[in-house]
């Protein structure tokens, strides 16, 4: 006998305690919850031959791109695999299983694809929507985001347990893909339904940081502190959006106040927090400010994952607190697992390839101060950039350092071509474009006048 879930579809569990923790954890991950492997736990305590449990265990692990637990995920696999023989499940049950394995095998892509066709037939399970979403944006797919979220959201309802939660993830995809106003209302509008849901949360966050508007932004967040209370490290995440924001109006003390307080208060080496916090130390300097000792921490724990090779988006982050700490021989070992994935097959032979190691040898160059070289390496990126994962305001770092590098290199006019393509898929001038655009204004003035026959000098 099998029970049914919080989604009305069938479930391969017969103990309804197993359940109940199981409707915990799924609520969990959805709200991006700290409780949520907690709860797993219990689950699978309950009824260890929970294969849909162990599957999700597997996928989860994946989704921290860390090296020692793609052992875990190969476990839960086989675990899963043992668990479906014993207790035939259900064909969505399956196809999380499916999906574990193809993104072990090397093709997170292939998972999200076989999530959002289960998705044709099972639409209302918000755990399929979240894990597609998930994969997809490690993926830097924001066109596949909102496609899945667009075919399943006719089947959702104000009566459906997540309808909050799956509002979140639609308000979020239509974010990267530039349609910011209704991405804000959606964001808002599920808050309503689900108040605990940071993802929506950070949603309507991130389009006040696109569209140029950080005084609302920095009202929407402080205003709901709980908002994101309750979260595990991605609330780390919503602080960084906080300091960005006061980035942006130049106001530096807070933004090293949240930055020790909150961002990095607690020295963790999950690559979501050191790329908060790399990426917010380098936008600091790009304003000229001296951030102390504090790349050295960042430094230390990127050097014991240089050769994770699980996600370019996490490397090319550890890089930057790599060479900034001046770790030259972790520096090395990164580059050189970078190039080695270049030969492999999978998704990330791809990524690495048309963004991974061309993006790493232009940080490279940076940080040597060899500008013209950086601008030339990061230019060759940038069009692929997108699929190293990530939002449009992570990777704005590297675009900020590109276009940093061309200005260094007095090459004025594609600085100013950069900036205003940047602009314009950002719905909004913000602080950081107007201070550059004037700069490069200045140059080409002073690039004309430099080329004024007039002006020159003529023999006595």
């Amino acid at each position: 006998m099998r029970l049914t879930d919080q989604f009305g579809y069938e479930i391969t569990l017969e103990d309804k305690e197993a359940l109940a923790a199981w409707t915990s954890t799924v609520n969990a991950f959805l709200a991006h919850g700290a409780t949520t492997a907690g709860h797993l736990q219990d689950a699978l305590e309950r009824d260890p031959d929970f294969a849909l449990g162990h599957g999700a265990r597997g996928l989860f692990c994946l989704l921290l791109a860390r090296r020692e637990l793609y052992e875990a995920a190969e476990d839960a696999w086989k675990t899963a695999v043992t668990a479906a023989r014993t207790r035939p499940v259900t064909p969505r049950e399956a196809v999380v299983i499916a999906a574990l394995r193809a993104w072990l095998d090397g093709w997170p892509s292939h998972s999200a694809d076989l999530l959002d066709e289960a998705l044709a037939k099972t639409p209302r399970d918000a755990l399929l929507v979240k894990l597609s979403q998930a994969i997809r944006f490690i993926l830097g797919d924001a066109n596949g985001m909102r496609a899945s979220i667009e075919r399943v959201m006719p089947d959702y309802d104000e009566e459906h347990p997540s309808y909050g939660f799956v509002l979140g993830c639609r308000s979020f995809a239509l974010e990267e893909t530039g349609s910011y106003r209704e991405a804000e209302a959606v964001g808002r509008r599920g808050l309503e339904f689900c108040s605990n849901d940071a993802w929506g949360l950070h949603a309507v966050a991130h389009v006040h940081d696109m569209t140029g508007r950080s005084e609302e932004g920095i009202g929407w967040l402080e205003s709901r502190p709980d908002g994101w209370a309750h979260c595990n490290n991605f609330g780390y995440h919503v602080w960084w959006h906080l300091a960005l924001m006061y980035l942006d109006r130049g106001e530096i003390d807070k933004v090293l106040d949240l930055y020790d307080r909150k961002i990095r208060q607690d020295h963790t080496d999950d690559f979501r927090d050191i790329s908060n916090g790399t990426s917010l130390l380098m936008r600091l300097e790009l304003e000229g400010v001296n951030v102390g000792g504090r790349w050295e921490e960042l430094a230390a724990l990127s050097d014991r994952r240089a050769e994770d090779g699980c996600n370019v988006f996490a490397d090319l982050h550890y890089l930057l607190a790599l060479l900034s700490g001046g770790r030259r021989m972790g520096t090395e070992r990164l580059i050189a697992d970078l190039r080695r994935r270049t030969k492999e097959e999978g998704d990330l032979q791809r990524i690495s390839t048309e963004a991974g190691l061309p993006a790493a040898m232009g940080l490279e160059q940076y940080r040597k101060g060899n500008y013209a070289s950086a601008f030339t390496m990061l230019s060759s990126a940038r069009e692929a950039m997108p699929t190293i994962g990530g939002s449009h305001a992570q990777r704005d770092v590297f675009e900020r350092m590109t276009i940093d590098a061309a200005i260094r290199a007095g090459l004025a006019e594609d600085a100013e071509k950069l900036l205003k393509d940047r602009t314009s898929k950002r719905g909004g001038l913000d602080r950081f474009a107007e201070q550059r655009l004037e700069v490069c204004d200045r140059m080409q003035r002073a690039s004309l006048v430099m080329q004024n026959e007039r002006l020159r000098a003529t023999p006595a």
